[in-house]
């Protein structure tokens, strides 16, 4: 069977995205155009536009399209900022921040992902200014700041070396608190939140869960 996927795509933006409150009209775009489906693994292409998470390997997930959607949305992008994205991933969201975006530095803590994304862009002719580093964010530490910063990856609480990292002004995505109720908001430079954008629930970044709890 032969998949239409650009006949998928357009229906993934009008029956999952936009009915999401996505209606930023750069956003959409680029969901429309990006092919999803050269991010996912081969056997799993029929789903690529589905709305479900799907498996990259290693214990890892690729997000929903719609919280993909909603990410880009909270983010703004404008053509000349400077991103970082925590968790590379398949490398998708990668690709449609570089569409967004002068540049974006990403940071995977799986090599093997960090390879498979780096392939998957190339492949796609997509993310000549993406740059993808194998690297633990939290333990990872840079001169650089960034307009803006998208974590990937759930975390229970958020770590303050992520918001030193942005410039005056910049803002970060990140989904936090405790499965299987989680909040995604955005945070501001100094901390503090500037946005609670709706709930939801993804895995922890590796090393960003909750400490177990005992209890008698």
């Amino acid at each position: 069977m032969t998949i239409d996927y650009a006949h998928a795509r357009e229906l993934m933006v009008e029956q999952q995205i936009r009915p999401w409150d996505v209606l930023d009209i750069r956003v959409l775009d680029v969901l429309a155009r990006l092919p999803r489906e050269a991010f996912v693994a081969e056997a799993n292409r029929a789903l690529a536009y589905a709305d479900i998470e799907l498996p990259l390997g290693n214990g890892q997930k690729m997000m929903k399209p719609v919280i993909e959607g909603r990410t880009l949305q909270a983010l703004d992008l404008q053509p000349g900022d400077e991103v970082l994205e925590i968790g590379t991933g398949s490398g998708f969201l990668s690709a449609c921040m570089g569409e967004l975006a002068r540049e974006v530095l990403s940071l995977e803590i799986d090599p093997v992902l960090a390879d498979g994304a780096r392939a998957r862009l190339d492949a796609a002719a997509l993310g000549n200014n993406v740059r993808i580093e194998v690297a633990d964010a939290l333990s990872w530490d840079t001169e650089r700041r960034f307009d803006a910063i998208c974590v990937t990856g759930a975390v229970d609480t958020l770590p303050a070396r992520f918001t030193q990292w942005l410039r005056p002004g910049g803002r970060l995505f990140v989904i936090r608190g405790r499965s299987p109720v989680m909040e995604a908001v955005l945070v501001n430079a100094d901390g503090s939140l500037n946005e609670s954008l709706f709930e939801t629930d993804i895995d922890y970044l590796r090393g960003a869960a909750p400490a177990p709890q005992f209890h008698l």
